[in-house]
């Protein structure tokens, strides 16, 4: 028996990387996916090889609209949402002094504005469905500090926090909330912001596995938090980053 048989899921940033292979494991465990991106393309291009399972839809995280027309999109086509991926987010390093306003405030937008809202619009309809599963990406920077990456770190503590209280608020519904915590994991997403292959193996030498994560071993831990294996996981923050936060000294 397929795993997440009967689940119908929404899967943000889900065009490439990291939510590429979410959105590939899920329906490889049999559910109905959602891929949600603002990059059409590869986005297009990934629901088409995954068949009558997948579907692409062009969603800007942060419109409250974008939401509405996407969660009201996802029940015409396959029927109620009882999965939520909150995988959608960006990345920019920056000094605390000089990092522009602007920038900062795209960082909340997309990471934190974005995953709030996300949980919103689906909270209705899995109240109404019995409830369902949703998974935050928050970082192991929501664990741990590091330097020149504040915006992005203070989006993904607010990530972990907003899961912790939503899951107090929303278990009574039936409606688990986790968060998920990836170390430095290889996608376009780090590669876009300049961590090239020395960069690589320099993140790989600082953790207990000696390598950088793909995103081939995030999705696993997002089928057992999609699926009813994990029905009394909720408001738990999982760090799944090849042993970067079992030393003290992560993030000095």
């Amino acid at each position: 028996m397929a795993r997440l048989e009967g689940k119908i899921a929404i899967v943000t940033g889900g065009a490439q990387g990291q939510g590429a292979a979410i959105a590939r494991a899920f329906v490889s465990e049999g559910a109905k996916v959602v891929i949600a991106d603002v990059a059409d393309e590869p986005g297009k291009l990934l629901a088409d090889s995954l068949g009558e399972s997948a579907l692409f839809v062009h969603h800007d995280v942060s419109s409250e609209e974008s939401w509405t027309a996407l969660v009201a999109q996802t029940a015409e086509t396959y029927g109620p949402v009882n999965v939520l991926a909150n995988n959608a987010g960006i990345l920019r390093f920056g000094e605390i002094l000089t990092q522009p306003v602007e920038e900062f405030e795209l960082l909340w937008r997309v990471n934190t504005l974005g995953c709030f809202l996300g949980m919103r619009s689906v909270i209705s309809t899995m109240k109404e469905n019995g409830g369902g599963s949703i998974i935050n990406a928050s970082s192991i920077e929501g664990l741990a500090g590091m330097a020149f990456v504040a915006g992005y770190t203070s989006t993904k503590f607010a990530i972990r926090g907003m899961t912790k209280a939503a899951a107090l608020e929303l278990g009574p519904n039936g409606i688990r909330v986790n968060s998920v915590h990836p170390g430095m994991i290889d996608t376009p997403m780090t590669r876009g912001v300049g961590a090239d292959d020395a960069a690589m193996e320099f993140g790989a030498s600082k953790v207990a596995l000696k390598r950088v994560g793909h995103p081939e071993d995030i999705a696993p831990l997002y089928v057992y938090l999609a699926s009813d294996e994990s029905g009394f996981v909720t408001g738990a923050e999982i760090a799944i980053d090849g042993g970067a936060t079992a030393t003290h000294a992560y993030g000095g």
